[in-house]
């Protein structure tokens, strides 16, 4: 994880499209903090759960197909997360490791109860097949077993993750340095954390090493809280629905500058309150104000890390 603060830290120092304001930062701590909001991780009862292995297996295939709704506007995140507890209910086999490494298109919109082709569906499907085989091949068909083998470290669950199954290996090259960015690798280290409220599966020593999950939402809620500074370019291209390229400099600046923001964020209410505040706890924040306010403009970008 340092190596996402390091580059996203580099990303903001030379970026030409987005600014981190720093009186922006001051003016949402100061309205915030004493009183962060606490986000329950499964505030809307959306999400699979029974304390067991199984919960795991879900989180992990839903973190692997967590990724670009925005193609259709019918559908979010509510919709897989809720769809995929709805299968597991029906049929507990329903992500067994063997059956992941066969869905089509076709039967994952079933499973969902989506009446039309999934934005990036055959990536989708893609990787159900990679977590799959991996799963099989590496860890015994279970997406537990990584957990257990990660010494109750985030970090090296992150770091195990990324190694095993490229589709996890949110990277990439801004201005000749390589970007860490991990989005969906740490939401799972987050996922099964806050699933197990921090016990069992979920105890890591190090949760405060998680940052923020950089998405569509986070940017968009950073700058219309003014901790985000888009330059009239890439401020004409949100507001006119125009689609920004995976991997260009105004992509990979709107988030990295979010993690770095949110780290000064979390900086400046420690050095203020004496509060440890996890990452973890401003995204789902953050998130949260996103979601709950339809009319905010986000960026659009077809990708598979988010």
């Amino acid at each position: 994880m340092e190596e996402v603060r390091a580059t996203s830290a580099w990303v903001a120092s030379h970026s030409s499209h987005v600014t981190v304001d720093s009186l922006g930062i001051e003016k949402v701590v100061e309205s915030v903090e004493n009183s962060i909001p606490k986000v329950e991780w499964n505030y809307e009862g959306i999400h699979y759960f029974d304390n067991g292995p199984l919960t795991v297996q879900y989180l992990f295939v839903l973190d692997a197909l967590n990724f670009c709704f925005w193609p259709d506007k019918d559908l979010n995140y509510d919709d897989l997360a809720s769809g995929l507890k709805e299968a597991l209910q029906n049929d507990k086999t329903v992500f067994d490791a063997d059956r992941l490494q066969k869905y089509t298109g076709p039967e994952l919109r079933e499973l969902l109860k989506w009446p039309r082709p999934l934005p990036l569906e055959d990536e989708r499907v893609r990787l159900m097949h990679e977590v799959g085989f991996e799963l099989e091949r590496s860890f015994g068909g279970k997406a537990s077993n990584i957990v257990e083998s990660c010494g109750k470290s985030a970090v090296k669950l992150v770091s195990i993750i990324a190694r095993h199954f490229p589709g996890f290996r949110d990277h990439t090259v801004y201005k000749g340095h390589q970007v860490f960015l991990y989005k969906r690798a740490q939401i799972f280290a987050a996922d099964v954390w806050g699933a197990f409220k921090g016990e069992g599966y979920g105890e890591f020593s190090d949760v405060g090493s998680i940052t923020i999950f950089a998405d569509y939402i986070v940017p968009a809620v950073l700058q219309q809280l003014g901790v985000l500074k888009y330059s009239s370019s890439l401020d004409n291209i949100i507001k006119g629905n125009k689609e920004i390229g995976s991997g260009t400099e105004e992509e990979v600046e709107l988030r990295a500058c979010s993690i770095y923001a949110v780290e000064k964020m979390r900086d400046l209410i420690q050095k203020r309150t004496g509060k440890q505040v996890l990452s973890v706890e401003l995204d789902l924040w953050l998130w949260a104000y996103g979601v709950s306010n339809p009319s905010l403009q986000h960026h659009r970008t077809l990708s598979i890390y988010y």
